[in-house]
């Protein structure tokens, strides 16, 4: 994606943001970005976590997607109180847009250790109970984890105990971001 895009859609998320106070729709150039895509927004403040939603599956355009995920990971997310009017200035927009999410096959579940690389990997975990769980690629490298962690972390998303991931009943998926921030240079992971 090239810079322009992505100050585009940092805008966009930022503007929805904004825009919902005023009970308004946010400017931006849907058919530009109208392939469906998987997106996740962060909001943090002060460095720390302030919120982050996202959709997984490429279910909506880019714009639908980013428009939904900045309100929800500002109004919704059920870690957090709701966003402020008085703390839009204060939180620094991160954007994630996902690659489709491949189930990872393995015989057995040691070899996820060898096929999931850190700072390239997103993990899902879709247990046979149903819950689930997801943990984008710069988290553990946030968090300096090895793989085992990383898995055990996504399990513990998903309520699950932290070792759900050795039960190979248990579907482990994985997929890679492009992730751009509004204070960070651009990189992919």
């Amino acid at each position: 994606m090239i810079a322009e895009d992505k100050e585009e859609l940092l805008k966009l998320a930022r503007d929805s943001i904004s825009t919902y106070f005023k009970k308004e729709n946010p400017a931006g150039n849907e058919t530009k970005f109208a392939k469906k895509q998987g997106v996740f927004v962060t909001l943090k403040k002060s460095g720390e976590l302030r919120g982050c939603i996202g959709f997984t599956e490429p279910f909506f355009t880019l714009y639908d997607s980013i428009v939904q995920a900045a309100r929800s990971a500002a109004f919704e997310d059920p870690r957090f109180d709701a966003l402020t009017e008085n703390e839009l200035d204060t939180i620094e927009i991160e954007i994630s847009v996902l690659t489709v999410p491949e189930l990872i096959e393995v015989k057995n579940f040691s070899e996820y250790l060898d096929f999931i690389e850190i700072g390239k990997h997103g993990l899902i975990i879709r247990a046979a109970s149903g819950q689930s769980g997801l943990l984008l690629p710069q988290v553990p490298v946030e968090w300096k984890w090895d793989v085992k962690e990383f898995l055990e972390h996504t399990c513990t998303k998903a309520n699950l105990s932290k070792d759900a991931w050795t039960n190979i009943n248990n579907k482990i998926y994985s997929f890679e971001c492009e992730v751009f921030s509004e204070n960070e240079s651009s990189n992919s992971i």
